[in-house]
């Protein structure tokens, strides 16, 4: 299956889906909670980034990382540059990668697996990745793949050379 394909598939309103090297998987539907801090990250950066003119915040859009095969991976919240908005059609998924990936932990996800994803992002090009965990309330801040922090809920995340000047304490990403 190619990026084209994916974008025409017929959304059924239950489940998202992804591309990896051609190969077409579901992605299953999210829960109350892992919506909520989704829409929470959102929230807190996207009056900061309409004020600054840094660029977009955005929920579950695809960004194409692959060609031929195609990979398309959505992370649950992601940044993109000013610069790179007027690259991308309205209607299409977004050519390269994010320079922030934001995941958030789903009750079903393995560590590893989210751990991976994580890496994958980083290896895809994106600058900066944040993996919000609900049940352990932390963010762990991947900025390298040797350069993996984990913050608790009485530290402060900020958005570094990414996103700079903004910056939150964690706790309130699980308000």
């Amino acid at each position: 299956m190619t990026a084209g394909e994916l974008l025409t598939l017929p959304d059924d309103g239950l489940r998202r889906h992804e591309l990896v090297r051609g190969e077409l998987r579901q992605v299953s539907p999210v829960g109350r909670r892992h919506g909520e801090i989704a829409g929470r990250v959102f929230a807190l950066l996207d009056p900061f980034l309409r004020r600054s003119g840094l660029g977009r915040v955005m929920v579950e859009v695809g960004f194409r990382l692959e060609s031929d095969p195609d990979t398309v991976l959505g992370p649950d919240v992601a940044f993109l540059a000013r610069e790179r908005i007027t690259e991308v059609g309205e209607e299409a998924f977004v050519v390269g990668p994010p320079e922030l990936a934001v995941e958030v932990v789903s009750p079903g996800d393995t560590y590893n697996e989210v751990h991976e994803k994580a890496l994958d992002w980083l290896a895809f090009g994106a600058r900066l990745v944040w993996v919000v965990a609900p049940r352990r309330r932390t963010v762990t801040v991947y900025r390298a793949s040797d350069d993996i922090v984990v913050l608790d809920a009485e530290a402060t995340l900020d958005g570094g050379e990414v996103v700079p000047g903004w910056s939150v304490l964690v706790a309130e990403l699980f308000e």
